[in-house]
């Protein structure tokens, strides 16, 4: 619609004024990449990635490479939501390289025909992987600096990609740091698939313990009025739909669009206004408990509900005058949202190939309607819609799972308030090995470790900063030792 699109329109334009604003400037550049880097006879051979680089603090003989494992979106977007790299660029005396996934973005090796079957099965993890390490060891021979250091830093699947690429290509990456990245989630060797909106629901509840109640009396009163068309008709009016619950499939996707609301502010619960998934103001789970106790008050719990889902959709401005659920949030393989438009599908394929989730709630230690999703039905969801079969287990088979302890400087750091937070390494509960740090943050939601420092920071994010920045400067020394030695 044109209003999602004045919005994206907005949306645009003030990432761009940040990107200004922060000093974040950087060049878009292309590389031209193989397409499939196991194969050899696959055609075409090649396709034109894109990153983005700066190198306004680069110092030739004795800096450093920070690389950004560019994750499932566009690039810029991360760019201007990476604010550390930026901070640190100048300590370290670093070049920043931000590099596109392949599949998103304009890194489309089949430009719109990509995400058809037949092209899309070169979106993998390993093809991704291969990618960001050809391009280094291309660049890096290319300006002749082979000696120095390059750091993977990556947020959420970002993070995965740099802890992993550090596992798989040792020799050309020295370090990590991956934030709020779920990798025993994502490699399926978690158990507790109730976690992930528990943590949602705690996140309400540090608001006010009353609220999570609020939201289960009020999705009771949802199911309630589910079965019958009057109370359909009542639903569309209070949660101001666009258009009518004509089904019961129909209810059923308003209440993952009221979920993956709520996922969405926890994922954004930052100390401040941002504009990253959209525009949000500080600390919205706030706001969110906050509406469901003023229309409990007035004695209409459902209306709370309605708000509190619409905020993360409606954004700060408040101008959408009604919701069209079908195409704000689309339901996939990944439990807690894809997104929309093509990187949203781009990402349903690689959670029905190799990213296996398996989010449920049982709205005992969640706040949400119970809803079991299974293997079986993930499986069925994948072969209807991609024609694949999902391989649970394969990405720890490639990278162990719990079983780490074969690599080294590699940062994980999580934040408390994020629900991704139960599916990776956390102190205490993961006795890691040498070198292999985990850091907690009491009052960050997702990565918010890896957004640019601003005087509202709660001092514990600003201590965490501090000390990735101490590792990765020990860490880059002793591997410029090394390779110096090697390239002597």
């Amino acid at each position: 619609s044109d209003m999602v699109g004045a919005r994206q329109a907005v949306f645009v334009l003030s990432l761009a004024l940040v990107a200004l604003a922060s000093g974040q400037a950087y060049r878009e550049e292309w590389f031209t990449q193989t397409l499939d880097h196991f194969n050899a006879e696959t055609k075409p051979a090649t396709f034109q990635q894109r990153y983005l680089i700066n190198d306004t603090y680069w110092d030739r003989e004795e800096g450093v490479i920070l690389f950004y494992t560019g994750n499932e979106g566009d690039i810029t977007s991360f760019a201007d939501n990476t604010g550390f790299m930026f901070d640190i660029a100048p300590k370290l005396r670093a070049l920043l390289v931000f590099m596109e996934h392949r599949y998103y973005g304009k890194s489309l090796p089949f430009g719109d025909a990509s995400l058809q079957r037949g092209n899309i099965g070169y979106l993998s993890v390993e093809q991704a992987l291969a990618d960001y390490a050809q391009f280094l060891t291309d660049f890096r021979t290319r300006h002749n600096v082979e000696t120095q250091p390059v750091v993977a830093i990556g947020g959420s699947y970002g993070g995965m990609l740099a802890a992993w690429i550090r596992m798989r290509y040792p020799d050309v990456i020295d370090a990590a740091l991956a934030a709020s990245a779920p990798l025993l989630m994502a490699e399926t060797v978690y158990e507790n698939h109730y976690a992930f909106f528990e943590t949602v629901t705690k996140d309400l509840a540090s608001r006010h313990a009353q609220c999570p109640d609020l939201a289960r009396e009020a999705y009771a009163e949802v199911e309630r009025l589910r079965d019958s068309a009057e109370g359909r008709r009542e639903l569309e009016r209070v949660f101001r739909l666009c258009h009518p619950l004509n089904t019961e499939s129909d209810v059923e996707h308003m209440i993952l669009w009221s979920v993956n609301g709520f996922t969405s502010l926890a994922m954004m619960d930052y100390p401040y206004p941002t504009d990253f998934l959209a525009p949000l103001p500080a600390f919205p789970m706030n706001q969110a408990c906050d509406a469901l106790r003023a229309h409990e008050a007035r004695g209409n719990i459902l209306e709370g509900l309605a708000e509190a889902s619409g905020l993360f959709y409606n954004g700060t401005s408040g101008a959408l005058s009604c919701f069209d659920t079908h195409t704000e949030f689309i339901s996939c393989a990944d439990q807690t949202g894809c997104g929309v438009g093509n990187n949203g599908k781009a990402w349903d394929y690689q959670a029905c190939t190799e990213v296996v989730y398996f989010m449920s709630t049982n709205n005992k230690t969640d706040m949400f309607p119970a809803r079991k999703w299974t293997l079986d039905d993930l499986t069925a969801y994948c072969k209807r819609t991609w024609g694949v079969i999902p391989r649970a287990g394969w990405l720890a088979q490639q990278f162990g799972g719990r079983r780490i302890a074969y690599t080294s400087r590699i940062i994980f750091s999580n934040g408390a308030l994020d629900p991704w937070k139960s599916g990776g390494f956390l102190p205490g509960r993961n006795s890691l090995g040498k070198d292999l740090v985990t850091l907690e943050i009491p009052s960050g939601a997702h990565h918010l470790d890896l957004r640019g420092a601003t005087p509202e920071d709660p001092a514990d994010v600003t201590r965490t900063r501090e000390e990735e920045l101490r590792y990765i400067m020990k860490w880059t020394a002793e591997a410029r030792a090394e390779r110096s030695r090697s390239y002597a």
